[in-house]
């Protein structure tokens, strides 16, 4: 009778617990979940067949100022009113007026940005106007070479070094209508 029972728990039926009778019991020792499939030596054939195209190994054009007037930027066909951060490949507005309102509060987004840029390209309206020297020393020390132009240069330098592939970002506010360019 012990051999019969022996028997019974032992049966291929009862893999995961004890059959008395036609009651399964769970078993003391839970085995390994089963997997539904695992692979072998004969499945590394199959995957050797897969391939991965790239479709775009690089960036084939970079951001492009096309035209500017006291209304805003054409970038890349993209019309931007207003004030404009240009930090590839996205194109946002940079909320200052004038040359005055540029502080290293409203430069942080551009030593945020990943890759690091190289150059900071500022554009500054007809002319040329100095920077507060703080705001120089801010992006110095995060370790972002800052060109100031007037806005039509910067926008050339712009193009110039996005055309080099240089890690470039720009900060561009619109020319008064005297100066458009468009």
């Amino acid at each position: 009778m012990a051999a019969t029972s022996c028997a019974r728990l032992l049966s291929p039926r009862c893999v995961h617990g004890l059959r008395l009778g036609s009651r399964v019991l769970p078993a003391l020792t839970r085995a390994a979940p089963v997997r539904s499939h695992r692979l072998g030596p004969a499945d590394d054939e199959l995957y050797q067949r897969t391939s991965v195209s790239v479709m775009q190994k690089e960036p084939d054009g970079a951001a492009i100022i096309y035209s500017y007037s006291p209304r805003g930027f054409n970038v890349s066909g993209n019309r931007v009113l207003g004030p404009c951060a240009l930090v590839p490949p996205a194109i946002l507005q940079w909320n200052v007026g004038h040359h005055t309102d540029i502080t290293a509060e409203s430069l942080s987004l551009f030593h945020l940005l990943e890759p690091r840029i190289e150059v900071l390209v500022v554009g500054t309206g007809a002319r040329t106007e100095r920077l507060d020297p703080g705001v120089l020393e801010f992006l110095r020390k995060k370790g972002i070479a800052v060109e100031v132009q007037d806005t039509p240069n910067a926008c050339a330098t712009f193009n110039f070094l996005s055309s080099e592939r240089r890690l470039v970002a720009a900060a561009l506010i619109p020319p008064p209508p005297s100066s458009a360019g468009e």
